[in-house]
């Protein structure tokens, strides 16, 4: 998986031809494939009414330079090795290198939101965006959804911009016309028609997913473009392409509108996502379980495989070996089934919970809790706002547990990441890069923003001028000395 008809002069239109033996058969309609899905007009008027509201967006990342690209050209261990390590080490901006993430978006806010793909997005430095007119806007992140994949954005305009509205894909069928509008591989708007090809795909992408499949033609660029019903409605996020070369071979996926709309209005209203959680495992009821348990017929629900022991579904009394069938009377058709549902319900929420325990039909009602590795993504506060340290240009946040496995830190690795580094401050003289982590400042250990501002408004209050700070860097650790303003007199 990557995220990466023939005219005749006889009056009638071929569209199809096969060869069989020596014979030959065509097959002709009245009408062509265009005339079919549009009543025999083009998508002109649609385009005409969507394309305004599509954007193409260029988003920078900073990346961390690789072990390969430092690499030495000498024997490892030998001394012109030790030299290169010691001398050849890249400093400041150079320890890092810069991509720009091309991809689509959409506004559905005539004051500037917009909606895109987290992998375009996501952990960006700088976010332009591209009007269909040619303007270009610099846009600030909202909030973003790793487990879905969205991102919400803003731009800044004094002017009411061209929105598009959401429609509903529960009511969208497969053999449904769709068109897909974005920016593949960074030409500019482009315009794609398709059929829905297929419903509730999982492609293993998350544990939501229930992908529409289209084959609109998208490509790689196309993430975070719209697709639209023939009434100018987003039903569709377009998030992934199935493809052995890189380009499209006519299967694409998109988060359905029924998916993305709620998820971006929490975005929108909260910048984060409060996914409910009741604290089960669950596994498909294959049909040997279900002889097992006394359910010989049965072949929806999920089964509980395992329960936490603190969490609501276990102090509400379910058990392993519990089908749960159907929560505030929603069918639980399929094991994927659970985990959406219980993540759309709100936390503190009350639900039923209908549940077969041995063949024997029973209700729990529990309330359902905020899912703990979200409530422990908020404590850290990764969604947060990079904190600004002035006195020596630095962009700093906290260090949590998935930052730590992102960067391939120890879990108990304590410190303070840097998320950004000014031009010319002393900072990035000091070779401070995006990616470092600060564990100590003076041989005092930091672990907020607020640990690092204390400590070197504390130095500046001793008239000292350099001030020691602890970095770990790509595995290793070492000593930068940062040079400190004077204070004003």
């Amino acid at each position: 998986m990557r995220v990466q008809p023939t005219k005749t002069d006889t009056g009638q239109r071929i569209v199809g031809l096969a060869a069989i033996g020596a014979f030959a058969f065509a097959l002709t309609l009245p009408f062509t494939p265009a005339e079919a899905r549009t009543g025999g007009e083009s998508f002109s008027t649609l385009v005409k009414q969507v394309s305004p509201a599509v954007v193409n967006i260029a988003a920078v990342h900073a990346i961390a330079a690789s072990e390969e690209e430092q690499a030495s050209p000498f024997p490892p261990g030998s001394p012109w090795d030790e030299f290169m390590k010691r001398f050849s080490q890249p400093r400041g901006r150079q320890a890092e290198r810069k991509a720009t993430a091309l991809g689509s978006g959409f506004v559905i806010d005539p004051a500037g939101y917009v909606v895109t793909n987290n992998h375009v997005v996501g952990e960006a430095t700088d976010i332009a965006v591209t009007f269909a007119d040619g303007r270009q806007l610099k846009a600030k992140l909202i909030g973003r959804d790793e487990k879905t994949d969205l991102a919400l954005i803003k731009v800044e305009t004094t002017q009411p911009l061209a929105f598009v509205p959401w429609g509903d894909s529960d009511r969208a069928e497969v053999g449904d016309w769709v068109l897909a509008v974005g920016n593949p591989f960074g030409l500019g708007g482009t315009v794609t028609a398709g059929i829905i090809s297929a419903r509730g795909r999982d492609i293993h992408a998350g544990p939501y997913d229930d992908f529409l499949q289209l084959d609109a033609p998208i490509n790689q660029g196309n993430s975070g473009g719209p697709s639209f019903n023939m009434a100018g409605e987003v039903i569709g996020v377009n998030t992934a392409i199935y493809s052995p070369n890189g380009g499209s071979v006519g299967i694409g996926f998109a988060i359905p509108s029924a998916i993305a709309k709620p998820v971006v209005e929490a975005l929108r209203q909260n910048g984060r996502i409060d996914r409910g959680w009741i604290g089960v495992s669950v596994q498909p009821l294959t049909p040997e379980i279900a002889f097992g348990l006394g359910m010989p017929t049965r072949q929806d629900g999920a089964l509980v495989a395992q329960l936490d022991p603190s969490g609501p579904a276990a102090k509400a009394g379910l058990r392993q070996g519990d089908v749960i069938v159907a929560v505030d009377g929603k069918p639980i058709a399929q094991l994927r089934d659970l985990p959406r549902t219980i993540a759309a319900v709100k936390p503190d929420t009350r639900v039923t919970i209908d549940v077969l325990r041995r063949g024997a039909p029973i209700s729990i009602t529990l309330a359902v809790a905020r899912s703990p590795a979200e409530k422990k993504a908020a404590a850290a506060g990764e969604e947060a706002t990079p904190q600004s340290i002035d006195q020596v240009g630095l962009a700093l946040s906290p260090l949590s547990d998935q930052l730590r496995q992102r960067l391939n830190l120890a879990p108990t690795t304590l410190g303070v990441i840097v998320a950004g580094v000014k031009d010319g401050s002393e900072a990035e003289s000091a070779g401070l890069a995006t990616g470092d982590v600060i564990v100590e400042i003076g041989g005092h250990a930091v672990q907020t923003p607020d640990d690092v501002g204390r400590e070197i408004d504390s130095a500046r209050g001793q008239k000292r001028e350099t001030i020691v700070l602890l970095v770990a860097r790509r595995g290793a650790e070492q000593f930068v000395a940062v040079k400190l303003p004077p204070v004003a007199s």
